[in-house]
């Protein structure tokens, strides 16, 4: 298990001025998504490459497409720190990624220069170090999942679950419900199984609130991501300019 709690936000933006910004603002991690924005892998290293010029010890995580061999390895050999991969049902499909993110003898990845090795210069200090260094996550967002938890968490190499609140919703017939006593029910279960394989516990609270990431602390959560940087943007602009003009309607 973690020692400390991580806090971090996702980047969906593409833009490697907001990378090194949030990271300067002291995130614990960044994570880089590659599912549902417009990025693609030599966008995500500049970012990575953003994100330790704003804070080095800001450790740049991406959200992967999916189980993929021949991609997954690439980002890590961007550089990624932490991988976050989303819709993982079953055991299966964990193995799958534990093959594509770690070195053997745990793993099947390949050894090649690259960023994570600086080009070729320590090649083997990476090798050594690599496995142990790399925090992986399975997103949980399906109910299926949850259904197989157990045995996706039994895949020696899964460090953490990432639960996704909209997918996991969605998939139980009440996307976005979130008070919903059902939702609420597979959340705890996810919860208590990770406790119970001393596993890390992650959420994504998905809008810019502060009082929600402390209640999911105190709840137990260890790994937490506060929203998306396009999110934070947007409803600032939209709490501000709504305050201006209400501001100027009062004064006339």
């Amino acid at each position: 298990m973690l020692s400390k709690v991580l806090i971090g936000s996702w980047i969906n933006s593409g833009s490697p001025i907001i990378s090194e910004m949030m990271a300067e603002c002291g995130y614990d991690f960044l994570c880089v998504d590659a599912e549902h924005s417009a990025v693609d892998l030599p966008e995500t290293q500049t970012m990575f490459q953003a994100i330790k010029s704003g804070n080095p010890e800001c450790m740049p995580f991406v959200r992967l497409h999916g189980v993929d061999y021949a991609l997954v390895k690439r980002y890590i050999d961007a550089g990624a720190k932490g991988i976050i991969c989303p819709l993982v049902t079953t055991r299966e499909e964990a193995e799958l990624l534990v093959d594509a993110v770690y070195y053997p003898p745990l793993g099947k990845r390949g050894v090649g220069f690259c960023r994570a090795n600086e080009y070729g210069l320590k090649v083997e200090e990476h090798f050594q170090n690599a496995n142990q260094e790399l925090l992986v996550s399975v997103q949980i967002e399906h109910i299926e999942a949850v259904q197989n938890l157990e045995d996706i968490l039994s895949v020696e190499g899964i460090d953490a679950v990432f639960i996704g609140p909209y997918d996991l919703s969605a998939s139980m017939g009440i996307a976005a419900q979130f008070d919903h006593p059902d939702y609420i029910e597979a959340r705890n279960k996810i919860l208590k199984t990770c406790k119970d394989k001393g596993v890390i516990a992650g959420i994504h609270v998905v809008q810019p609130d502060p009082k929600e990431v402390l209640l999911r602390l105190q709840e137990g959560y260890q790994l937490i991501a506060l929203s998306l940087d396009i999110t934070i943007i947007q409803q600032r602009s939209l709490e501000a300019l709504s305050k201006i003009r209400a501001d100027l309607r009062n004064s006339k």
